[in-house]
């Protein structure tokens, strides 16, 4: 598995949350522990961290500070859909769902911690980090009639987008009109000069169509 970093938020550390921390790290996690200045610490990393763990103490109810620490967190989770796993007590799980602001993309755990469990959880988040990672990476369009040299661009860029290829002009047009709405393209890299159709006669046409006009070429 890729290093996935976490941040781990605890109230107080113990040989318990060492435990959570070494599983995690045997797991391929990079984890930052957070144990003071909570809700600040917190904000720091919140919506750019894979994962966030909140370990609450058995007292999270009663303590009215705590609560408000919690409660921080948790709406700014929900803020940043960031994808969380809290564990506490299981006696006041529902009380939790009933009290705080709890992010969609949520898991809840009980204490004591199963180490299997655990595990099982971390990898049910590393399947959906993969399937949220590839939907929300941008789509490039690549329109050039050299399919050596489009194939080569697109070896450069394939681990941060989603690329597609097309070899002439009006591929290109067809392939932009026939995309669903909800996998438009971000950005179209367009060869200057192509055979029958070329670039600025591509641009255009791109610049004529509702649909297309604003992509970036």
């Amino acid at each position: 598995m890729e290093n996935m970093d976490a941040v781990v938020v605890v109230f107080h550390y113990s040989v318990v949350v060492k435990g959570i921390e070494r599983k995690l790290n045997e797991m391929g996690y990079s984890v930052f522990m957070i144990t003071e200045n909570l809700d600040k610490e917190f904000l720091r990393f919140v919506g750019g961290v894979r994962l966030a763990v909140l370990y609450l103490p058995s007292d999270i109810m009663e303590d009215q500070k705590k609560k408000e620490l919690l409660s921080g967190m948790l709406d700014a989770a929900v803020k940043k859909l960031q994808r969380t796993l809290v564990i506490g007590e299981k006696k006041f799980h529902d009380d939790l769902l009933n009290e705080f602001p709890v992010p969609e993309n949520y898991t809840l755990l009980d204490r004591p911690v199963d180490m299997g469990l655990l595990e099982k959880e971390m990898n049910k988040t590393a399947d959906q980090i993969v399937v949220i990672k590839e939907s929300t990476r941008k789509r490039i369009l690549i329109v050039d009639d050299d399919p050596s040299y489009s194939q080569m661009v697109k070896e450069w860029i394939k681990d941060r987008y989603r690329v597609d290829i097309v070899n002439a002009g009006m591929q290109a047009i067809t392939f932009l009109v026939k995309v669903p709405e909800n996998e438009k393209v971000d950005m179209i890299l367009l060869d200057y000069e192509m055979p029958v159709v070329d670039g600025p006669q591509v641009l255009q046409m791109l610049r004529q169509e509702p649909a297309t006009a604003h992509i970036p070429v």
